[in-house]
C-alpha cells in the first residue's frame, strides 16, 4: 500500500500536485498540511497534528462537512507531528511512504523529519523525503542507483549513525572502498558525488547513512 504524508512545511503546489497524480491509497494531512489540501480541493484519508498552525476555521470545516478521520493531539507531546503520521502509516501497513512538505526554512523540524525516517527502515519499509530539489532516504543495506533514475544530477551519503563501516562506491566520480565514516570529524566526505557510469553501487557492512539526492 503507497500512502502520502502531505507535512506542514514547504509545500511547492506544482510539484506537490503532480505527485498527487500518483495513485495514492492512503494520504495522511499533517498540521497546516491540512490547509493546502483545503487549498486544491484534495480529500486526505486522514488527518493528524496538534494544528496550532492550521487556521481554526479549516479544521472546523472538515469537521462540519466531512467524515474525515481527525486525529487531534495537545500541542505538548513527546513526537513531533510528521513523526505521529509515520508511525500511522506504518500502523496501517504502507509499503512504501512519500513525505512532501517536510523540508524548508525550519532546520530544526527537517532533521526531526530525517530522524523519522528511521521508524520505517526498521520494519523494511520504503520510505523517502521529496521537494523539487531533493530526495532522501536511509540506507542500511547495498543499493543500486541507475543513472537514468537518479533524482538530479548529484547524490551525497552523510552518517546517520555515529559510525558507518566498509562504505564502498563503485561507478562513482568519487569511489571509495571500505571506508569508515563517522559524524565525528569526517561525515563531510561523502557529500556532493556523482554517477559516472550507468549506475553506481553503494555497499556497507554496518550503519546507516542518509542519501540524498539532489538537483541542484
Amino acid at each position: 500500500m503507497k500512502t502520502l504524508i502531505i507535512s506542514g512545511g514547504n509545500i511547492e503546489t506544482g510539484f506537490a500536485l503532480e505527485i498527487l497524480k500518483e495513485p495514492f491509497e492512503e494520504i495522511i494531512a499533517v498540521d497546516g498540511g491540512l490547509s493546502f489540501c483545503y487549498a486544491y480541493h484534495i480529500m486526505p484519508t486522514r488527518a493528524v497534528g496538534d494544528f496550532d498552525t492550521l487556521p481554526p476555521e479549516i479544521l472546523t470545516w472538515y469537521k462540519t462537512h466531512t467524515r474525515l478521520e481527525i486525529r487531534e493531539y495537545d500541542p505538548v507531546k513527546d513526537a513531533a507531528d510528521t513523526q505521529i503520521a509515520v508511525e500511522l502509516a506504518i500502523g496501517l501497513g504502507s509499503s512504501r511512504i512519500t513525505i512532501l512538505g517536510a523540508t524548508g526554512t525550519r532546520l530544526d523540524h527537517v532533521l526531526g523529519n530525517i530522524q523519522a525516517l528511521y521508524l520505517p527502515l526498521e520494519k523494511g519499509i520504503a520510505c523517502e523525503l521529496l521537494d523539487s530539489h531533493n530526495r532522501i532516504r536511509l540506507l542500511r543495506d547495498n543499493c543500486v542507483i541507475q543513472k537514468k533514475e537518479l533524482y538530479g544530477t548529484y547524490f551525497s551519503l552523510i552518517p546517520f549513525t555515529t559510525d558507518v563501516y566498509g562504505v564502498t562506491l563503485k561507478g562513482a566520480k568519487y569511489p571509495l572502498y571500505r571506508h569508515h565514516f563517522t559524524v565525528l570529524g569526517t561525515g563531510s566526505l561523502g557529500v556532493s558525488n556523482e554517477i559516472l557510469e550507468e549506475q553506481v553501487e553503494i555497499s556497507l557492512e554496518k550503519g546507516i547513512l542518509i542519501l540524498i539526492e539532489s538537483k541542484d
